[in-house]
């Protein structure tokens, strides 16, 4: 499992030009699910997305998480993210999880994460996306 995390002033997510998800600051993850991935993993990175230390703080330091700041998450399912790149021009995803066991590890990371306190807005799993940001930094962390 892959999560990579963009804080933003904001973002949002439009399916077929209506708008489904929108934050104000925070951070947006795209969350990418491998084969091999199971709840536990969708637990553990969760807690390290709520808890990574990379909003300011008063002295300008990352000192503080979307915990201590009360922030929101946009979560959007990315299968690319697992993507193999190692050979030839096009990416193969035969590494990606099947959309069935994706979307259940999509939610349980999602849950995981309310669960902490973090306020969570979602992308619709498998749709087709338009997902707008405006990266704050920017900072751009990837989880794994």
């Amino acid at each position: 499992m892959r999560a990579l995390l963009q804080r933003v002033s904001e973002a949002s997510v439009r399916v077929e030009g209506a708008l489904v998800a929108q934050i104000g600051p925070g951070l947006c993850v795209l969350l990418g699910i491998a084969r091999t991935d199971d709840e536990a993993e969708a637990e553990r990175l969760a807690g390290k997305a709520a808890r990574l230390r990379i909003f300011a703080d008063e002295a300008d330091r990352f000192s503080r998480s979307l915990l201590d700041t009360g922030a929101e998450a946009l979560v959007v399912s990315q299968f690319t993210l697992v993507a193999d790149t190692a050979r030839g021009n096009r990416p193969s995803f035969t590494e990606a999880a099947r959309p069935e066991r994706a979307e259940e590890l999509y939610g349980r990371f999602c849950a995981a994460l309310a669960g902490l306190g973090v306020p969570v807005q979602t992308g619709v799993f498998g749709a087709r996306m338009e997902v707008a940001l405006t990266n704050d930094g920017p900072v751009t962390i990837l989880l794994e």
